[in-house]
């Protein structure tokens, strides 16, 4: 069958309407920074690291199930929905106007409000929740200051990259600072004090059996935990089967 005629027509209304297309990029992950600026170019890489810890979110919640982790997440969303309702009430502008696409206002500054959100937050966990990492005490307490200092140094670089990029202003990343320092101080609160004791009736629920959540509140060192019951359970299958080839 010949095809070519519905071609000739088909092309021509295709780029017509492309034509008259609008496109857009999605502003939520582009970052401009000034062309052949190495240290734009840096911090504009910088800038991502927000999705790299979602991304790390939903990796453990995938693999590990665990309530807390859970929480911590639905924390970061709730801030994030905080950070769109001031934005939208203050209608700070940007200071730097670029195209139609980047028409978001500016205040509090939402990478900020997340690094510090997540930052505060590990704060509080590693002082108030992390106990028992390794039974060495030296060990323990660099292990602790190296997860608190690298996260408080994430935090200033991404801060001092939107300033940088000319996305916000000093002020408006100082806010952002500030209300992801509040609303994660909330959210422990809530988490530490009424939703923990609430984990172990969760998973007991039937849905909780089903998508295998887990409470490791009562675990102080999960990953050695699960280090140690892999290697048992590894020891005691080897020698089953070893008992089986014997027979």
């Amino acid at each position: 069958m010949d095809t070519s005629g519905a071609d000739t027509h088909y092309f021509p209304k295709t780029l017509e309407q492309n034509d008259r297309t609008e496109w857009v990029p999605l502003s939520l992950t582009l970052v401009e920074y000034p062309k052949g600026d190495w240290i734009g170019k840096f911090f504009a890489l910088v800038s991502l690291t927000p999705f790299g810890i979602l991304a790390g979110f939903v990796t453990l919640i995938l693999f590990r199930r665990d309530l807390h982790t859970i929480t911590f997440f639905i924390g970061t969303i709730f801030s994030e929905l905080v950070n769109s309702i001031l934005k939208n009430t203050i209608q700070s502008a940007r200071p730097m106007s670029r195209s139609g696409d980047y028409n978001e206002y500016g205040m509090p500054s939402s990478h900020s409000q997340f690094v510090w959100f997540f930052t505060t937050y590990v704060i509080y966990f590693v002082f108030i929740r992390l106990h028992h990492m390794n039974n060495n005490t030296i060990i323990e307490n660099m292990s602790k200051l190296l997860i608190i200092s690298s996260s408080v140094l994430m935090a200033v670089i991404v801060c001092i990259s939107r300033i940088y990029l000319q996305y916000h202003t000093v002020a408006q990343v100082l806010c952002g600072a500030l209300v992801g320092f509040l609303f994660a101080t909330i959210w422990f609160t809530l988490t530490y004090m009424l939703f923990t004791p609430l984990f172990p009736m969760v998973v007991s629920w039937k849905i909780s059996e089903f998508l295998l959540l887990r409470d490791t509140t009562l675990i102080p060192n999960v990953l050695w935990f699960e280090y140690t019951n892999t290697r048992q359970e590894v020891r005691a299958r080897s020698r089953k089967l070893v008992s089986m080839k014997s027979q």
